[in-house]
């Protein structure tokens, strides 16, 4: 009989009386939780470990609008904090919760050890799907520098080893391309095909391609490999030797093309006599700048 992974653990049904099948899975030990409660929502600070850190604006007028009409049907785990409590699970909840002018909100105060926080909110965030790769793979990451083995991460949020993998390798990106795929400009997919390119020029390259053009994930890891092949000796050789840069007409000549085509541009030579190097990479690639240069024609 096959087994089901159940990820942490308990369920939160072993905090809340009652829970649903669907709630969040808990550590083992977390322990001692009391009955949810009615909590000032001003007396609750938000998990310093939570690992999402984009909360879309127009889903919480949308959860605001149905706690408005329904109320909060599951309540928030909150863990004790001196005189105040410290959310554990919940966080869009009690931000919707303010947004649609409630002063409390149920809650559930649980025994949840520091070092459990992020493990917990992690599990319930991926198991509602509500965390961007980026946010993911800093959870991971603070996850391994707490001394968790990759293999150790997968089988606590129920994810395969390469999964976490691929989601750590995201990491590796500059913050700038990191933003794209917080905010959907970028799949992980495009972001993997992106971590084949090492030059930070050509990186950024076919960043731009990817998005101007709506490129899929197969077209931009084709691009990327092409990228990411070395020119040959000899042409670089060349084209240092007849360097244009010297020539600011013929530099801003090139950074204009390059603008235009969306590819590397090369004038090599002097302006009275030289070359014009126009890189592409596949048939598609050459239609398309044959078509930007026929289009001025």
């Amino acid at each position: 009989m096959n087994k089901t992974r159940s990820p942490l653990g308990r369920g939160l049904g072993a905090l809340i009386p009652g829970a649903g099948s669907g709630a969040v899975s808990a550590p083992a030990n977390v322990t001692g939780a009391s009955g949810a409660l009615e909590l000032e929502l001003d007396r609750i600070d938000p998990n310093p470990d939570q690992p999402r850190r984009v909360f879309a604006t127009e889903q919480l007028e949308q959860l605001a609008d149905s706690i408005r009409r329904h109320g909060v049907l599951q309540p928030v785990v909150v863990r004790t904090s001196g005189d105040r409590y410290e959310l554990v699970v919940g966080e869009r909840r009690w931000r919707a919760s303010q947004v649609a002018g409630r002063r409390t909100i149920p809650a559930v105060i649980a025994e949840v050890a520091p070092q459990d926080r992020l493990e917990l909110a992690l599990v319930e965030n991926v198991q509602r799907h509500d965390l961007n790769p980026i946010e993911l793979a800093l959870a991971f990451r603070a996850l391994a520098d707490g001394g968790a083995t990759q293999d150790e991460i997968g089988e606590r949020v129920a994810l395969d080893r390469s999964t976490v993998a691929n989601h750590l390798r995201l990491l590796e990106l500059p913050r700038d391309l990191q933003a794209d795929v917080e905010e959907g400009r970028l799949t992980i997919g495009h972001a993997k095909a992106l971590l084949q390119v090492a030059s930070p020029e050509r990186r950024r390259h076919l960043r731009d391609r990817i998005v101007e053009q709506g490129m899929s994930v197969r077209a931009a890891e084709e691009l990327a490999r092409a990228l990411a092949s070395p020119a040959p000796a000899g042409r670089a050789r060349r084209a240092v030797a007849g360097s244009a840069t010297a020539d600011p007409n013929l530099a801003r000549l090139t950074d204009a093309l390059r603008d235009r085509l969306k590819t590397r541009v090369r004038i090599t030579g002097r302006g009275d006599r030289g070359q014009l190097e126009i890189e592409f990479f596949g048939p598609g690639e050459l239609d398309r700048i044959a078509r930007l240069i026929l289009e001025g024609m």
